[in-house]
């Protein structure tokens, strides 16, 4: 009898779930994959205090998630939660309601782990010999530099779309100044991560919500007929470039009609597209390359490589 392997990523945005049905050969077939925008960062403020409101409606989708492998046979399932749980002031409190309200216990992983499923998943998946891994979540972005194919270093910054927005209060309109301020924030934090410049010139392999709406605007722009399909998709900056200076020239209203861009991404997109097209400028980057697969993908692959041990 076939088993079921499933994946929760509770991140600071979204929630997501994966599950494989996994074949006697080992071979895993997704058989369900939902997301839901839960932000559950959403005014956590100076005080790291997740709200009632996030925490609501956080539970209401990973009750939805329950019912959807309720009923499978012979499931194992890994639920972790990443930056916005782990920076809660609150997290006992918010762990022990997700246990009461929905029977699933949650994994609260650090910034380490994260970046290594990250790595597990596009070592797993794209042919590259060096490069550096960037996932930009909604509260931290990670960093992985792969040297022949081996994770050199990782770190995990706490910044991304959600709490770069709150931080530098972007609203409808950005303006010039806050534009400035943005960039400058993200280039000075890279400064304090030493062994960035050793991916000086490398090819940039992009993960996560925000960087990957490049590659669907773009794909839009192009005509491509399957413009989800990004996993291994390359884009080179100056087209990049293109992109952030397009959307950072529009207000809301503007930035929710871009094709490609999912409206309920577009009040975060500029904080969420500005650590990448930093970086891009910090290594002069002549690449990005997009990897479809990310935490759930990496957690997979660590399940099966324990098993087959």
């Amino acid at each position: 009898m076939s088993s079921h392997f499933g994946v929760i990523d509770l991140g600071s945005n979204s929630a997501r779930l994966s599950v494989w049905r996994i074949g006697h050969d080992g071979d895993a077939t997704q058989i369900i994959k939902l997301k839901e925008m839960v932000r559950l960062s959403e005014g956590m403020g100076a005080t790291k205090t997740l709200q009632s409101a996030a925490m609501n409606r956080t539970i209401a989708a990973l009750q939805r998630f329950h019912d959807a492998f309720a009923d499978l046979p012979n499931m194992t399932l890994r639920a972790v939660a990443t930056a916005a749980t782990r920076q809660a002031s609150n997290q006992q409190l918010w762990l022990q309601r997700v246990q009461a309200e929905t029977g699933i216990t949650l994994e609260v992983i650090d910034g380490g782990q994260e970046a290594e499923f990250d790595y597990q998943a596009v070592i797993n998946t794209l042919p590259i010999q060096n490069a550096l891994i960037m996932d930009t979540g909604g509260a931290s972005t990670e960093l992985i530099l792969v040297q022949n194919r081996k994770p050199a270093h990782m770190i995990s910054i706490p910044f991304g779309s959600v709490n770069l927005t709150d931080r530098y209060q972007l609203g409808s309109v950005i303006t010039a100044a806050e534009a400035f301020r943005l960039i400058s924030g993200c280039e000075q934090l890279f400064n304090s991560v030493w062994w960035l410049r050793k991916a000086q010139n490398l090819p940039i392999i992009a993960l996560g919500g925000s960087n990957r709406t490049l590659a669907k605007i773009q794909r839009r722009r192009d005509k491509d007929v399957n413009w989800e399909d990004i996993h291994g998709y390359r884009m080179s900056t100056a087209a990049v470039n293109d992109i952030f200076a397009s959307i950072l020239d529009l207000d809301l209203a503007g930035r929710k009609a871009v094709p490609g861009l999912a409206k309920y991404r577009a009040d975060i997109i500029v904080a969420g597209l500005a650590p990448v097209v930093t970086m891009i400028r910090y290594l002069d980057s002549d690449r990005l390359m997009f990897s479809q697969y990310g935490l759930r993908e990496g957690a997979l692959y660590t399940y099966l490589n324990a098993a087959q041990q």
